[in-house]
C-alpha cells in the first residue's frame, strides 16, 4: 500500500447526500491493486461552484458527480465529451493540467452491461422513467442503434414528452403498457424499488413475458422486487450494480489511463452491497 504523500493524485465524489456511496471502496481497492499513488474520497457538497473552484486550486485529478449535481456542474467546466453534451448531464470530471472536461459514463456502464447479455441494435427498448438517469440510458440506446419508447408517471408526462422529442421516439404514461408487452428489453430507470421501499415495483410484472430482458438500474437491494418477479416469469434479468460497476470502470480509466481491475472492483462492490442487505 502506498501511503499518501505530496505526489498523491486525489480523486473523489461530490453529491448530497453522499454517505451511501460505494465508490470510495471500489476505487481505492483498484488503485491499491495496481500500485497507483491515488486516493479517492467522498465529499458532501452543496456549493457546486465552490467545489469546482477547489478542484482547480488543489489540482484534483478527477471527480465523480452524483445527485443532485449532474446538471449544475456543467456550467463550471471548460470542455465536454460530445455524448455528455448531448445527454446534458455530467457524472465524471477529468482535470488535465487545469482544463476540466466533463464526461458521462452512466451511459457507458449501461450499454456495456446490457450488451453483455443482448445486442441493442434494432431491439425495441422500453424505458420506464424520464429523469436524469433515463436521459443517459436513452442516448446510450440511440448510440447503439436501438429503438425505444419512453414511459413516465402521468403527473410528470411532460418530462417523457420532452426527452422523446430529443431522441425522436414514442412516449406515454404508465397506464399505456402495450409497448412493454411488445418490447425486447424493459428498463426501470426510476428509483422505485430502492431500499427501504423494496416492496414496490414500477409496473405490474404480469405484463412481462419470458422473452423479455429486464434491467433495473436500482442496485440497493441487489435484487429488487421487479427483478425477482421478472425472474419468476422466466425473464432474463440484469441487476443495477453492473451499471454502477462499469460506469466506475470507465471513470477509473479516464483518470488513470490504465485498464481497471474489473473483477476486483466487482467483488468489492458486491461485498459492500451484501453487507447492506
Amino acid at each position: 500500500m502506498i501511503l499518501p504523500n505530496a505526489k498523491t493524485k486525489l480523486c473523489g465524489i461530490i453529491g448530497n447526500p453522499i454517505e451511501h456511496s460505494m465508490s470510495p471502496a471500489m476505487h481505492n481497492a483498484a488503485f491499491e491493486q495496481l500500485g497507483l499513488n491515488y486516493v479517492y474520497l467522498a465529499f458532501c457538497v452543496s456549493d457546486v461552484e465552490g467545489a469546482i473552484r477547489g478542484m482547480r486550486s488543489l489540482n484534483i485529478r478527477g471527480l465523480s458527480v452524483t445527485v443532485p449535481h449532474k446538471l449544475a456542474v456543467m456550467q463550471y467546466l471548460d470542455e465536454f465529451d460530445p455524448v455528455a453534451q448531448q445527454i446534458g448531464a455530467v457524472n465524471t470530471v477529468v482535470n488535465d493540467t487545469g482544463c476540466l472536461k466533463g464526461y458521462n459514463t452512466d451511459w457507458i456502464g449501461f450499454v456495456r452491461s446490457l450488451e453483455a447479455h443482448i445486442s441493442i441494435r434494432d431491439k425495441h427498448v422500453v424505458i420506464l422513467g424520464a429523469g436524469g438517469a433515463a436521459r443517459a440510458l436513452a442516448f446510450g440506446i440511440k448510440q447503439r442503434g436501438g429503438k425505444m419508447t419512453i414511459l413516465n408517471r402521468a403527473e410528470e408526462i411532460a418530462m417523457a414528452q420532452s426527452l422523446a422529442a430529443e431522441i425522436g421516439c414514442p412516449w406515454g404514461d404508465f397506464s399505456q403498457l402495450q409497448p412493454v408487452t411488445e418490447a425486447d428489453i424493459v428498463v426501470n430507470a426510476t428509483s422505485v424499488g430502492m431500499s427501504p421501499l423494496n416492496d414496490i415495483t414500477v409496473i405490474e410484472t404480469r405484463y412481462l413475458r419470458p422473452e423479455h430482458v429486464i434491467y433495473d438500474i436500482v442496485y440497493n437491494p441487489m435484487e429488487t422486487k421487479f427483478l425477482r418477479e421478472a425472474k419468476e416469469r422466466g425473464c432474463r434479468v440484469i441487476p443495477g450494480y453492473e451499471m454502477l460497476l462499469l460506469q466506475g470502470v470507465a471513470q477509473f480509466e479516464l483518470w488513470t489511463g490504465k485498464p481497471a481491475p474489473i473483477d476486483l472492483m466487482r467483488t468489492i462492490l458486491k461485498d459492500r452491497l451484501m453487507r447492506k442487505e
